[in-house]
């Protein structure tokens, strides 16, 4: 058995993987390149310690739950954090190679699944997400596809609410002094059991994540190296400061060294950068590259955008399950009074 198999030194490991992680949770500096080397490295690490466990043989088919250490139990939760970790890798040059990524993201995520449930800890109604995405893989989502409005509401508050519990059950399970103090074996347990549950729960809701972003990258197709070099010299041509160019067929310098004038050419006045800018911004014209309110301040300026009016009805985004719980509440007090005050009742005409 090689040193790092040993109990003490994946303990060791496994400890250098949960600060790199926990480090990371800290940073301000997401969008860096410095944080996605450290992601990487992290991601390296956790790929490291799999490969040891595997040698190691400290998980089998073979064993229950009740065979397994409470020591080792953290152990059960490495390929999530993996997939976890590489859900945020990105700066992927095409659509198909982030697709790829993706779906060995998933691979890891089906690691972990295969581990909790040779253990019988896919419990209900997991257990159910587990058989559908087993069947459907790709076409998987938590909200099953074809299902009306309102069931994909309560489906996403029921998700939503049951997450909550999950959060809370192991919350109060790390404040128990007999888990703070005493480090009591059974409290212990429980603890690394409700966490277990908890990332299973968030196992499924990371696969249907990641299927719709595949979805939407596959309709996106890879750009052509022409295109870009398309694109980039139409942007060129849109620059305000961008360079004078020569009519087609012409080359060679305007002027001989004497001075005498080698081609026609039209001498511009002194607004003529201003004239330029009117051109860039008329109506019809493509804009150069901008953000988008950049756009729609323009486009305003020029009144291309229709303003007042009603007001518009608020849309409630429908991952803001407290907000559609809610709406869903307003909405049956508001049955019940009209069912209980019906329509004519408030208006007597003096007649008692």
């Amino acid at each position: 058995m090689d040193l790092l198999d040993t109990p003490q030194s994946l303990s060791s490991l496994l400890e250098a993987t949960e600060k790199q992680r926990s480090d990371l949770e800290s940073r301000a500096d997401a969008p860096s390149a410095t944080y996605a080397a450290d992601v990487e490295s992290t991601i390296a690490l956790h790929q490291q310690l799999l490969e040891h466990l595997a040698a190691a043989s400290i998980f089998s088919v073979n064993e229950t739950l009740e065979d397994v250490a409470t020591s080792e139990m953290p152990f059960m939760l490495t390929a999530y954090y993996m997939a976890e970790l590489m859900e945020r890798v990105s700066g992927h040059n095409k659509p198909s190679e982030r697709v790829q990524h993706l779906k060995k993201t998933k691979r890891i995520y089906d690691l972990f699944l295969n581990l909790v449930e040779s253990y019988d800890l896919v419990e209900p109604p997991y257990s159910k997400l587990l058989d559908r995405y087993r069947e459907e893989d790709d076409e998987f989502g938590v909200v099953p596809r074809g299902m009306d409005m309102s069931a994909k509401r309560d489906t996403k508050i029921a998700a939503f609410k049951a997450e909550k519990q999950l959060k809370d059950k192991l919350e109060a399970l790390r404040q128990n002094p007999r888990y703070l103090q005493n480090g009591d074996e059974e409290v212990i347990r429980e603890v690394y059991l409700t966490n277990v549950a908890y990332r299973i729960h968030k196992t499924f809701h990371a696969l249907d994540s990641i299927n719709r972003e595949i979805d939407l990258l596959k309709a996106a197709p890879d750009e052509p190296e022409s295109r870009r070099k398309e694109i980039e010299e139409r942007d060129d041509d849109t620059r305000l400061d961008g360079p004078m160019r020569m009519k087609p067929g012409t080359g060679g310098p305007l002027l001989s060294k004497a001075g005498k004038p080698l081609q026609p050419f039209t001498l511009l006045g002194a607004n003529a950068r201003g004239e330029r800018t009117k051109g860039v911004f008329r109506s019809g014209h493509s804009l150069p590259t901008m953000t988008i309110d950049e756009y729609l301040e323009e486009e305003r300026r020029q009144g291309n955008i229709l303003q007042g009016g009603e007001e518009p009805k608020k849309v409630i985004d429908e991952d803001d399950y407290e907000a559609m719980d809610r709406e869903m509440y307003k909405a049956r007090e508001w049955d019940e009074f009209k069912d209980n005050n019906p329509k004519g009742s408030g208006n007597t005409m003096n007649m008692g």
